[in-house]
């Protein structure tokens, strides 16, 4: 089923994010991005979205996954870059660097 659907439509024609970003009383999407975010996602987007305290974080889209799945287990373009950046983002948020092995 998958396969049937990843052939019709790309992705990457329509849009272009794969991260969205959550914490701080702050959140990129919420409860009606279930479909987009996932069920975890979205609650924890909705949580922030609320005020509620929830540490700060990101998810990685659905479409990612289904992208992924469809070309052959490849990553899609640009989902690389934009988790580098939500870690950087999440540590300066936490005030914690990455530490080089």
């Amino acid at each position: 089923m998958l396969q049937k659907w990843a052939n019709l439509v790309r992705r990457e024609d329509y849009v272009t994010k794969w991260v969205y970003q959550f914490g701080g009383g702050a959140a990129e999407g919420g409860a009606a991005d279930l479909a987009l975010l996932g069920g975890k996602g979205a609650n924890l987007a909705e949580m922030a979205r609320l005020g509620l305290p929830v540490p700060p974080g990101f998810t990685i889209c659905t479409d990612a996954c289904h992208s992924f799945l469809a070309s052959d287990k490849n990553l899609p373009d640009g989902l690389e870059v934009e988790v580098k950046a939500a870690i950087v983002s999440l540590a300066s948020s936490t005030d914690r660097q990455k530490r080089d092995p």
